[in-house]
């Protein structure tokens, strides 16, 4: 089945900041990456809440964040030279904000500086992200890199077409990997959770969406499902071990579990980067606020991912190591379409990334947001610049 919200995607004007929703079909192609380690994450998909658990019970990698920049040096460099040629997002949206059966309650979001966030009603914590349509249409694009890093596979864990009757997209966001895998796999009961209704009204028909909290007890039977897939919670736990462990429970004996996710801290191998870049002081500053709140802004740092789900219980562990440009550096024309759409979703809402983050948590000023992120622009536009987003795909089966 297709939607008719899909669309065909069309690749991103260089230093546009106005692209079209973009989703593409999928296929079995093998993992791809412009760095696959051997080891072997959308939004920015929105979500589900962080835990309420000031301590994590697996803490997140010891990642210090040494001389981070604070707001106030943002303020002393002023804004970028040639910076006028930054502008608003203009995506339009195609987010049908209404579910079926939900109470005013939870559509009563928290505003800040105009800006909406998930609501209280739901989760004992607040969460980082907004949930309006500015950032619902930023995470889109962000899943179309996503989808494009990944080749157009919707999972690497070993899953046999009617071989299995039950899937859950955990923070499924926009929907929109649950809508895929509800079309490719039109036999099996597809549920997709969040903890805001921000999901499209029309879906395929073995696909429902939930709204649910994922760091609380899961309300699901124990051994039901045969898939269990998450992607991109990056700072939505504080204690993975506690959601790990309650994957584990519902999986099926023989079923998968599988977590793609990414890090605050971005990476550079050639140099380009130097530590007083606004990007590269983004991680710092991130992980800083997530060390305040006792939330995970590091999921694919130092075998987080893998080693929570080995002591979850799960066996046949693989990981898969990957990087996302974040700007269309590349020479390779694929690395190049990723990073034009990694970029464009950063520029389109740098503001509601941080406002959260730096503001709420670490003090900034509005103007000191203001100029950080006009500096975050104008290097995402510096193609000597040669950042990426350090992903890993982490997947285990439940014993039989």
């Amino acid at each position: 089945m297709s939607t008719p919200l899909k669309r065909k995607p069309q690749s991103p004007a260089p230093g546009s900041a106005v692209v079209a929703k973009a989703r593409t079909s999928t296929s079995n192609d093998t993992l791809p990456g412009p760095a696959a380690s051997g080891a072997a994450s959308p939004g920015p998909a929105s979500p589900a809440a962080r835990t309420k658990s000031p301590t994590p019970a697996v803490e997140a990698p010891a990642i210090e964040s040494p001389n981070h920049l604070p707001g106030s040096h943002w303020l002393q460099q002023g804004l970028p030279q040639h910076d006028n040629d930054d502008t608003e997002s203009t995506l339009g949206s195609d987010v049908d904000s209404s579910t079926a059966s939900i109470s005013s309650s939870i559509l009563n979001y928290r505003t800040i500086n105009g800006r909406t966030y998930h609501s209280n009603s739901v989760t004992d914590g607040e969460y980082w992200a907004p949930n309006d349509p500015k950032h619902i249409e930023a995470l889109d694009l962000y899943y179309h890199a996503a989808d494009m890093m990944f080749g157009g596979k919707l999972h690497r864990a070993p899953l046999i077409e009617g071989k299995f009757e039950n899937a859950i997209d955990i923070g499924t966001g926009s929907g929109w990997w649950a809508i895929d895998f509800a079309d490719k796999y039109a036999k099996c009961n597809v549920i997709g959770t969040d903890i805001s209704p921000v999901q499209p009204s029309w879906v395929p028909p073995n696909l429902q969406f939930e709204i649910n909290d994922a760091t609380k007890e899961w309300t699901y039977r124990e051994n039901h499902f045969d898939y269990i897939h998450m992607q991109f919670l990056n700072g939505a736990f504080g204690d993975l071990k506690q959601v790990y462990d309650e994957a584990f429970r519902c999986c099926k004996p023989g079923g998968w579990f599988e977590h793609a996710d990414t890090s605050a801290i971005l990476g550079c191998d050639d140099g380009t980067f130097k530590d007083h870049h606004a990007l590269m002081q983004w991680g710092k500053i991130y992980n800083k606020a997530a060390q305040k709140l006792g939330i995970i802004m590091t999921m694919a740092e130092d075998g987080l991912m893998e080693k929570t789900m080995r002591d979850a219980g799960f066996v046949n562990v693989k990981v898969v190591g990957l990087k996302m440009p974040l700007s269309p550096w590349p020479q390779d024309p694929k690395e190049k379409e990723i990073g034009r759409y990694a970029s464009v979703t950063i520029s389109s809402d740098v503001e509601g990334l941080i406002q959260y983050m730096f503001g709420n948590v670490l003090g900034w000023s509005k103007e000191e947001m203001a100029v950080y992120s006009a500096h975050v622009r104008r290097e995402l536009k510096d193609a000597s610049l040669h950042g990426y987003s350090k992903w890993q795909v982490v997947y285990g089966q439940k014993p039989e």
